[in-house]
């Protein structure tokens, strides 16, 4: 969403994020006002008690000419624009919440699928059914309080007939259905952060190393899972770079090979590593896959699993099998990513990873206000 409000404002659009207060700084770093919704995420993914909700705001579309909303189910948003009378779009970051004869719908928490059930068409009519059923309450009293009728299929109610995928084509392919797909690529906002001088120093000091972080999973045994990596890494003979993420990984002993990073432009510091061990987040993956750096995916939840996949398919790395590596388990996927075929093959592919995905986006917006606002009289 940052990749499409930078991409907006350079056009000339007046933008403003809703999102939750955690992302205050990054909306800050590129100038972009934030109008904070919710509750912090990384309290509630750690376990935190929530605030309650009566702080909630609800002005995040006063004023708009229209709304895109993203998430994995933003079920009061259309509601909004309809109200209003302004375009909504909705936009996912991967492929797989969409419906689709071609894979079935990820099962919803505490409503696994039946077994005798496979056919992924009517696996997608019960998951629009878990969907009915959790969010059409609380959206249709929504849309009572502002007179609107209610919604049957609140599903196809907030995805539309016509949702945008913010993913690169090749990394993430959308196979035609039913569904009016717009793929725009993917949304990256350009970062162009000098890397901190230590860590610069660090990278120079000796060979590319390895990098490992699972950006904003919180992991159950962090200071395991740091151990496991660091040895695996050494087991390849290469340096390690750590970085905190919501883990909270640190180092396990103060060898010179390892480096704990926070916060840093990965777009720079992925073309200079050996490798990237992540989590297989969208934006993560998209950004190793493009910087041309052999991954090791040990995917946690829910579309993870699919990107690892993808850069297995790919050739561009290896999809560890689970979410809990061992040391043994962990390098072997190293050894097959540090290979010189899996280096050369991570290379062509970054070749032809789009970089305008946000301005593809940003056009198609502007050109929808412009076909919803009525003609200027002389």
């Amino acid at each position: 969403m940052v990749g499409l409000a930078v991409r907006l404002r350079a056009l000339g659009a007046e933008v403003r994020v809703c999102a939750p207060p955690d992302f205050a700084e990054l909306l800050a770093g590129v100038g972009v006002p934030l109008v904070p919704v919710g509750w912090p995420v990384r309290p509630m993914v750690t376990g935190a008690t929530p605030p309650p909700a009566a702080d909630l705001p609800r002005r995040a579309a006063e004023g708009c000419d229209a709304v895109v909303a993203g998430g994995m189910m933003p079920v009061a948003e259309r509601s909004v624009t309809e109200k209003l009378g302004i375009p909504y779009v909705y936009a996912s970051y991967q492929p797989i919440t969409l419906p689709s004869p071609h894979r079935p719908p990820l099962p919803r928490p505490g409503r696994p699928f039946p077994p005798e059930v496979t056919d992924n068409r009517a696996l997608w009519d019960l998951d629009a059914q878990d969907i009915k059923e959790l969010f059409g309450p609380p959206l249709n009293t929504h849309r009572a309080s502002m007179d609107l009728p209610p919604v049957d299929n609140v599903r196809d109610h907030i995805y539309t007939d016509h949702p945008w995928l913010a993913t690169d084509p090749t990394l993430s392919p959308w196979q035609p259905t039913d569904l009016d797909v717009v793929q725009t690529g993917a949304w990256i906002v350009p970062d162009e952060r000098p890397l901190p001088a230590e860590l610069e120093a660090f990278l120079d000091a000796g060979t590319p190393p390895v990098y490992v972080g699972f950006g904003s999973m919180p992991l159950r045994a962090a200071k395991d899972a740091a151990r496991v990596a660091i040895e695996a890494i050494r087991a390849q003979g290469r340096r390690a770079l750590v970085s905190h993420g919501w883990a909270d990984l640190a180092l396990i002993d103060d060898q010179d090979d390892c480096f704990v990073v926070g916060e840093v432009n990965h777009q720079a510091l992925f073309r200079r590593a050996a490798a990237v061990v992540h989590h297989g987040g969208a934006g993560t993956t998209t950004t190793a896959t493009r910087a041309g750096a052999p991954q090791v995916v040990v995917p946690q939840s829910v579309d993870q699993p699919y990107w690892a996949g993808r850069v297995a398919d790919l050739g561009i790395g290896a999809a560890h099998d689970g979410p809990t590596p061992t040391t043994e388990s962990l390098s072997a996927a190293l050894r097959a990513a540090l290979t010189p075929e899996t280096r050369a093959r991570a290379t062509a592919v970054a070749a032809t990873i789009r970089t305008d995905g946000a301005t593809v986006a940003a056009k198609l917006l502007l050109d929808a206000i412009s076909r919803e606002r009525p003609p200027m009289s002389a």
